[in-house]
C-alpha cells in the first residue's frame, strides 16, 4: 500500500489514546485500518513485555505519542499491454513508525526500594 493512502488513516489516530484510536480503526472502510489496527496492538504488547509482564496497559493510560509513515520501496513489475507493448505496474510499499508512552508513571521507585531493602537483609545475614 503506499505511503499517501496509509497516512490518511495515521492522522486520525495520532495524539489520541489507545482504546479511542482502536475505536477509530475498527470503524474506519480504509484498508490502511485493518492493518493499522495490528500495529497498535503489537505496539501495546511490546510496551507491556518492556515493563514487565505483570504490567497491564489498562492502569497506565496508553497513548499514541509519534505515528508517521514514510514510502519503502517499490516493486516493479510489467503487464502485458496491446500491439507487443509492456506497461510497468509500480507496487509501492510503506514503513509506519508507532511510538506508546503512558500518562501515568511507573512504580519504578517502588522496585528500586524493594531492592535496597533485599540488599540490607543479605548484607545482615552475611554478619
Amino acid at each position: 500500500m503506499s505511503a499517501r493512502k496509509m497516512r490518511l488513516v495515521v492522522d486520525n489516530i495520532r495524539g489520541k489514546e489507545v482504546e479511542e484510536a482502536l475505536n477509530i480503526l475498527r470503524f474506519t472502510k480504509k484498508e490502511a485500518a485493518t492493518w493499522l489496527e495490528k500495529l497498535v496492538l503489537s505496539a501495546i504488547a511490546n510496551w507491556e513485555y518492556k515493563n514487565g509482564m505483570a504490567v497491564s496497559a489498562d492502569d497506565y493510560d496508553l497513548y499514541i505519542k509519534t505515528a508517521f509513515v514514510d514510502q519503502g520501496t517499490m516493486l516493479k513489475r510489467f503487464r502485458p499491454a496491446p500491439h507487443g507493448r509492456a506497461h510497468r505496474i509500480r507496487k509501492h510499499t510503506n514503513h509506519v513508525t508507532i511510538i506508546v508512552e503512558n500518562r501515568i508513571a511507573l512504580d519504578s521507585e517502588n522496585q528500586v526500594e524493594e531492592e535496597v531493602e533485599l540488599e540490607e537483609i543479605v548484607e545482615e545475614t552475611n554478619d
